[in-house]
């Protein structure tokens, strides 16, 4: 495209476009990358102007094209952001800014330099939308010339990257047609058997049926006019990976796919929208499960249309969507449609909310890599739509829970959920949420969230809020514990010691803080002994034993029988630990009356809990009365995913040895893809005890996930 092409795009559809700042961003773009020359061997400036005429067909404002022309300005040339700032606005120049990589971070592996990339991207959005915009017109050129790519690896690597993150963020901003051109390029680099395969088919068909398309448009026409509906109707194919994707979703064949051909109807009015598909579904046979209402219930990017799937002329199966005008500009143009530049003012829609879930996340998550994990959770799943007790819609991927719900109304709706009513009546916690679901989150303000909800939770929000909470929780007990070594360490050896010791070993051993390295012993990861023997290299290793064991002081057998564990019962009541939970010293726990006189112990996250929510006169207040259970066993059930390896399981029994908890069962549940479900269950003291033990566990590099087993 040429600069005077470029200019007249532009004024096509926006006369008061700034022509001279256009003109100058061409000259300044073509000059700032003139030595530089892309894999293809076109001029690199080629790219960038690429990237501007993709972005024209969205109709987007000056500052934006500007932007999109620049956009390799600051990471690749000499040009600085004050230099475009000077030159052009503020306005271009954050838009520049927010595009460009990090590529002055220190970089520990291409995983971590996309996670940190893809933060980055987010906040940046996050304050401008265009940035969005600009990103993936960068991205959709990059897939249409990456065949020139030399290193297979590395098509594949960016081909993958596209697939998991650029086209779900294309989708959710309702850009369809870039999100489909993107799919299909990185469609015919991660599966090119698969994708020949399909495009050959659907040329063959296209070849075939062209007379057809233009029969079935005319009878449907028909039909439509025969009631005075006027309407403007047309016929597309599906794309290639939409077909395959439906072929391995549904494990069905090429000839099964019923909508390779689909038909778009746009009528005047949404009145007109139900009165067509009253139509056609009087006329034509519809096919069960095929139709979708996104009118009433639009998509989260704000796409709205109605689905069908009818036996229709010619007996052909067909996909039928119908939508007004202004649907089908959202549909095509997505943000595009949504957004004011012209004045300079930015109109988010309720569809937005996303960007700013994305932000919760990244507030929420410890990583890059684990915000990117969360957040290819919370783009990559379909919907279900319930409602709060007010009538709110709330929108979940398919399969969430109470939990993830409860998140998703608020935070602290989340951290302090004790139940739910679902329909009016109680259910679990680990119910699965339907469409239309009315859902009533019980709260206590005493309630915490339990390890055991990351579990039932889908929501990337949900196993964020939930991470976080644990870390901070596990920190501190963690803090606790290290203290306690040094503190049975000093009284063993009758020496001082004071935390501000450990400073001058920080860069040693690569911590921040002193706490955090005192967190850092109480966990595990770095060995008590050693920093202990080089601050007191004197002192007799014979002792170093006792100095470590927590909370085990003796105490006589006969005191231990006249005394229960548990403190808030009536004397001689019978008394059970709940096997729904296994609860251990230092767990916070409820009491619930299961007889007249026996009461079972169960941990206040136990699920069990949830079938007495509305028995409260049999809640008991209790705690342990830890002078008697102190030396006292209680078993616990961890479950572990661990890698099939011929010393796998050897090491694992060695690391339960090494910390004196008495294994008293182990259990293979199943194996899969490399991967065994392994049931242990271990006596501990306390749940200190249990911690280390588990902390322990999930440091071994062979172990993929260990929790603690509750119901």
């Amino acid at each position: 495209m040429r600069q005077y092409e470029l200019v007249e795009r532009v004024k096509s559809y926006d006369p008061s476009a700034d022509e001279e700042a256009l003109n100058r961003a061409y000259v300044f773009a073509m000059k700032m990358h003139i030595a530089q020359v892309r894999e293809s061997g076109d001029p690199y400036f080629s790219h960038p102007l690429s990237v501007a005429e993709i972005l024209t067909q969205y109709h987007l404002d000056t500052a934006t094209i500007i932007a999109a022309l620049l956009h390799d300005t600051i990471e690749d040339t000499a040009a600085s952001y004050a230099d475009l700032k000077e030159l052009f606005s503020a306005d271009v120049a954050n838009l520049v800014k927010g595009v460009t990589k990090l590529s002055k971070v220190q970089i520990h592996s291409e995983e971590t330099k996309q996670a940190e990339n893809f933060q980055k991207l987010v906040l940046a959005t996050s304050t401008d939308i265009r940035v969005l915009l600009i990103k993936l017109a960068d991205r959709l050129h990059n897939m249409r010339t990456l065949h020139f790519c030399k290193k297979p690896e590395k098509r594949y690597r960016i081909a993958k990257e596209t697939m998991e993150i650029y086209v779900p963020l294309a989708e959710r901003i309702g850009m369809q047609a870039l999100k489909d051109e993107m799919e299909d390029w990185s469609f015919q680099i991660l599966y090119p058997e698969a994708h020949k395969s399909i495009q050959s088919r659907l040329h063959f068909l296209s070849e075939q049926g062209k007379q057809d398309v233009e029969t079935v448009i005319n009878e449907l026409k028909n039909d439509l006019e025969e009631h005075n509906l006027s309407a403007n109707i047309s016929g597309r194919e599906k794309r290639p990976y939409s077909i395959w994707r439906k072929m391995q979703k549904k494990n069905i064949s090429f000839e099964q796919v019923c909508d390779v051909m689909a038909f778009r109807i746009i009528v005047d009015s949404t009145a007109s929208c139900y009165q067509t598909l009253g139509i056609i579904h009087t006329k034509y046979p519809m096919i069960p499960g095929r139709y979708k209402d996104y009118i009433s219930t639009p998509k989260p990017n704000g796409y709205r249309s109605i689905h069908t799937g009818v036996i229709g002329p010619l007996n052909r199966r067909i996909e039928v969507q119908i939508r007004t005008k202004d649907m089908h500009a959202v549909a095509e143009y997505g943000v595009a449609a949504h957004w004011e530049y012209k004045e300079g003012v930015h109109k988010e829609g309720k569809q937005y909310r996303w960007l700013r879930d994305l932000l919760d996340l990244m507030n929420h998550s410890s990583s890059p890599n684990e915000f990117l994990e969360h957040t290819k959770i919370a783009m990559y799943q379909d919907q279900v739509f319930c409602f709060s007790p007010k009538g709110d819609l709330i929108t979940l991927p398919r399969g969430a829970g109470p939990i993830d719900f409860a998140y998703a109304v608020h935070s602290r709706v989340g951290d302090t959920c004790v139940g739910v009513k679902i329909n009016g009546k109680i259910k679990p916690l680990r119910t699965v949420l339907e469409n239309g679901d009315q859902v009533e989150i019980m709260t206590n303000k005493n309630q915490t969230p339990s390890p055991e909800w990351e579990h039932l939770a889908v929501t990337a929000k949900a196993k964020a809020c939930i991470r976080r909470f644990i870390r901070a929780q596990q920190y501190e007990k963690n803090l606790i514990l290290g203290k306690d070594y040094f503190n049975n360490a000093a009284k063993e050896y009758c020496i001082s010691w004071n935390e501000k010791e450990l400073q001058p070993l920080l860069d040693q051993y690569k911590q921040n803080s002193v706490n955090d390295f005192l967190a850092a012993i109480g966990a595990g990861l770095i060995p008590f002994k050693d920093v202990f023997n080089q601050l007191h290299p004197d002192c007799i290793p014979s002792g170093f034993k006792r100095a470590i064991s927590l909370f085990k002081k003796s105490k006589s057998d006969t005191l231990l029988d006249k005394k229960m564990p548990v403190t808030g019962l009536i004397s001689g009541i019978a008394l059970k630990f709940g096997k729904c939970c296994h609860p251990v010293p230092g767990d916070a726990i409820v009491g619930i009356v299961t007889t007249g006189k026996d009461v079972t112990i169960h941990t206040q996250d136990c699920p069990t809990l949830t079938q007495y929510q509305d028995e409260s006169e049999r809640w008991l207040d209790v705690d342990w009365n830890m002078s008697v259970v102190q030396d006292k066993v209680l078993p616990v059930k961890i479950k572990i995913v661990l890698e099939d390896r011929p010393s796998s399981l050897t090491e694992l029994t060695n690391i339960i040895a090494k910390h004196n908890v008495p294994l008293t069962n182990l259990n293979t549940q199943s194996r899969s893809n490399g991967f065994s479900d392994i049931i242990i269950e271990v006596e501990v003291k306390n749940n200190n005890e249990l911690d280390v033990l588990l902390q322990a566990l999930r440091s071994y590099k062979h172990i993929a996930t260990v929790h603690r087993m509750k119901a």
